[in-house]
């Protein structure tokens, strides 16, 4: 009997590549901007971390088993959300907030949608707005590094400029290296670096979300956030707040951002040009946060725009 032929449908060609191997790689690129956290923060930023990733997984956990499907915690995606929302909030904030947003990314903005992959906006985005929203004073507390002896709390630098408190500025270097006051994951540039390079290196991201999205933050905040036209200090917007941590490890998710390499281009642009919009007009300093979830929200209709012709087609 001849040898038998096997049709299947696609992927033919796999890459290797994984949703769990994505995920936890992704955990591992965002270790050393932990780390420094805690060492900046001490010991209430790890409790926070822990606190967090538990309440993901357990939460998504019961959800799963109530939805009689297939436990799956080992795939990572609870744990990356649980990190990536303890990265974005103080280092101040009471445990139980963030089990609560915790519980709210997991429970409204990923499972009530159907789960990994179906789920429109960021989880840690989504429930970092809603924290703000419903605890404004704990989410805009924040704590100067231990060895800052000035005050314990400080504001961060786009909040100083933005209300001209008139703290000092940090330094480039103090922004490069993370000594400044800030989310426990967002201070340190140069982790935040190390870890996107990673992610660069391992093809899990591409360049085009972040670099669009932080050159067109560079460029209006030069042309529009100085004394004059074309006199402000892009470097300082782009190092003081959480444009990298959102640029490089949220923006760039898979679920809620375009496929196509121009979408994603536009998608970056666009993140771009919110983010200064609400660090320049709005009550609030930064912009990061809502600028991704707006934008979340665009990327269908940015994906039916931008999509390429069929082969063939006139």
């Amino acid at each position: 009997m001849p040898d038998m032929i096997y049709v299947t449908s696609s992927p033919h060609i796999h890459s290797g590549k994984s949703v769990k191997k994505i995920m936890w790689s992704v955990f591992a690129a965002l270790i050393p901007a932990g780390l420094w956290g805690i060492y900046a923060y001490g010991l209430r930023a790890l409790y926070l971390i822990i606190a967090s990733i538990l309440t993901c997984i357990i939460t998504e956990a019961l959800i799963l088993k109530l939805r009689k499907k297939p436990v799956a915690i080992s795939d990572g995606s609870a744990v990356l959300t649980g990190l990536l929302l303890a990265y974005n909030v103080p280092p101040d904030l009471p445990v139980w907030t963030i089990c609560i947003g915790a519980v709210f990314a997991i429970a409204i903005v990923k499972q009530a949608f159907g789960g990994l992959g179906r789920n429109i906006f960021n989880p840690a985005l989504a429930a970092r707005a809603f924290l703000m929203a419903s605890w404004p004073t704990y989410m805009v507390t924040f704590q100067n590094p231990r060895w800052n002896t000035d005050a314990l709390t400080s504001a961060t630098p786009l909040t100083n400029i933005k209300h001209d408190f008139g703290f000092a500025n940090p330094t480039y270097l103090d922004l490069f290296i993370g000594n400044r006051g800030g989310c426990i994951g967002e201070a340190c540039t140069v982790a935040l670096i190390a870890g996107a390079l990673f992610l660069l290196y391992k093809r899990y991201i591409s360049l085009r979300i972040p670099v669009s999205f932080i050159l067109t933050v560079a460029f209006l905040s030069w042309a529009f956030l100085g004394k004059d036209m074309f006199q402000g200090d892009s470097l300082f917007y782009i190092m003081s707040g959480g444009l990298m941590l959102g640029a490089f490890f949220m923006a760039t998710d898979y679920v809620t951002s375009p496929i196509t390499k121009r979408g994603k281009i536009v998608f970056g642009i666009m993140c771009g040009v919110l983010t200064f919009v609400i660090r320049k007009w709005s009550g609030y300093p930064e912009g990061v946060c809502y600028s991704i979830l707006i934008m979340n929200a665009a990327t269908p209709m940015i994906e039916r725009f931008t999509k390429p012709g069929r082969f063939g087609k006139g």
